[in-house]
């Protein structure tokens, strides 16, 4: 009777150091990947497409009368797409009715710089002190 009851044990002692064994060889698991979308910077490229949608949300904040939602979307189209001269004409505006004029007015002459001819650009000229 006794070698049967030693079997079991036997077989379950030779598992363990199996699997202890297997366990060393197994190559570190890289890191997870963060879970919190917040900490986890993001990577941006060229995408008119989403900074168009990020203007379309900051409209709609700024209709809202909620100017620093509106200049943190119009920010993030420009993040998107950093010659979006539309967002920076949407910034000044944000920032003018938020009276902070020096801002909005910065915001204004970078929408100057890359569309010199543009829909707004007398309107602009016409808010920017010893702009012609």
């Amino acid at each position: 009777m006794p070698p049967r009851r030693l079997l079991p044990a036997a077989v379950l002692a030779l598992a363990g150091a199996l699997f202890a064994q297997q366990e060393k060889q197994a190559p570190p698991s890289p890191e997870p990947p963060e879970e919190d979308e917040a900490l986890v910077e993001k990577e941006y490229a060229f995408n008119p497409i989403q900074a168009a949608k990020e203007l379309k949300i900051g409209d709609f904040y700024f209709k809202k009368g909620s100017y620093p939602a509106a200049i943190g979307r119009y920010k993030e189209a420009l993040k998107w797409n950093p010659g979006f001269a539309d967002a920076w004409r949407r910034i000044g505006d944000a920032q003018e009715k938020r009276k902070d004029l020096p801002a909005a007015r910065e915001a204004w002459a970078k929408y100057l710089q890359l569309e010199p001819e543009g829909k707004y650009a007398p309107e602009i000229r016409k808010k920017l002190p010893g702009k012609p």
